[in-house]
Protein backbone atom coordinates (compact mmCIF):
# COMPACT_ATOMS: atom_id res chain seq x y z
CA UNK A 1 0.00 0.00 0.00
CA UNK A 2 0.98 3.90 -0.70
CA UNK A 3 -0.11 6.38 1.07
CA UNK A 4 0.73 10.33 0.13
CA UNK A 5 -0.64 13.64 -0.35
CA UNK A 6 -1.23 15.67 -3.30
CA UNK A 7 -3.24 18.58 -4.58
CA UNK A 8 -3.74 17.21 -7.59
CA UNK A 9 -4.99 13.50 -7.58
CA UNK A 10 -5.91 12.89 -10.86
CA UNK A 11 -2.83 13.75 -12.26
CA UNK A 12 -1.13 12.75 -9.41
CA UNK A 13 -2.59 8.74 -9.97
CA UNK A 14 -2.01 9.13 -14.13
CA UNK A 15 1.78 9.83 -12.97
CA UNK A 16 2.02 6.48 -10.98
CA UNK A 17 0.00 4.52 -13.53
CA UNK A 18 1.87 5.59 -16.27
CA UNK A 19 5.59 4.58 -14.78
CA UNK A 20 6.52 8.47 -14.92
CA UNK A 21 7.61 8.29 -11.51
CA UNK A 22 10.58 5.86 -10.53
CA UNK A 23 9.91 4.71 -7.15
CA UNK A 24 8.04 2.92 -4.39
CA UNK A 25 4.72 2.57 -6.53
CA UNK A 26 6.62 1.76 -9.88
CA UNK A 27 9.13 -0.91 -8.16
CA UNK A 28 5.78 -2.43 -6.65
CA UNK A 29 3.58 -2.56 -9.42
CA UNK A 30 1.00 -0.18 -7.46
CA UNK A 31 -1.19 1.01 -9.60
CA UNK A 32 -4.68 1.19 -8.63
CA UNK A 33 -6.63 3.72 -6.82
CA UNK A 34 -8.70 2.13 -4.25
CA UNK A 35 -9.17 5.01 -1.22
CA UNK A 36 -8.93 8.47 -1.27
CA UNK A 37 -10.14 11.17 1.34
CA UNK A 38 -9.89 15.45 0.59
CA UNK A 39 -8.95 17.71 3.36
CA UNK A 40 -9.59 20.97 3.89
CA UNK A 41 -5.90 21.96 3.27
CA UNK A 42 -2.36 21.00 3.15
CA UNK A 43 -1.52 21.24 6.60
CA UNK A 44 -4.77 18.69 7.72
CA UNK A 45 -3.50 16.15 4.30
CA UNK A 46 0.00 15.89 5.73
CA UNK A 47 -1.68 15.56 9.30
CA UNK A 48 -3.77 12.73 7.93
CA UNK A 49 -1.15 11.04 6.07
CA UNK A 50 1.30 11.01 8.96
CA UNK A 51 -1.68 8.72 11.11
CA UNK A 52 -2.64 6.83 8.50
CA UNK A 53 1.11 5.46 8.06
CA UNK A 54 1.14 5.03 11.89
CA UNK A 55 -1.72 2.39 11.05
CA UNK A 56 -1.40 -1.25 11.35
CA UNK A 57 -2.48 -2.90 7.97
CA UNK A 58 -5.36 -4.08 8.84
CA UNK A 59 -7.09 -0.97 10.18
CA UNK A 60 -5.99 0.33 6.29
CA UNK A 61 -7.73 -2.64 4.83
CA UNK A 62 -10.89 -2.13 7.28
CA UNK A 63 -10.47 1.76 5.76
CA UNK A 64 -10.68 0.96 2.52
CA UNK A 65 -13.36 -2.04 2.17
CA UNK A 66 -15.72 0.07 4.15
CA UNK A 67 -15.42 2.96 0.99
CA UNK A 68 -14.72 0.38 -1.75
CA UNK A 69 -15.35 -3.68 -1.09
CA UNK A 70 -14.20 -4.58 -4.53
CA UNK A 71 -10.89 -2.63 -4.52
CA UNK A 72 -12.19 -1.03 -7.75
CA UNK A 73 -9.64 1.04 -9.74
CA UNK A 74 -11.36 4.53 -8.77
CA UNK A 75 -9.24 6.50 -10.55
CA UNK A 76 -11.07 4.27 -13.61
CA UNK A 77 -14.52 5.41 -12.14
CA UNK A 78 -13.55 9.02 -12.75
CA UNK A 79 -12.78 9.74 -9.02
Amino acid sequence: MYIGVTSGLPARVYEHKSGFNKGFTDTYKLHKLVYYEMVANAKEAIRREKELKKWRRIWKIKLIEDMNPEWEDLFDKGL
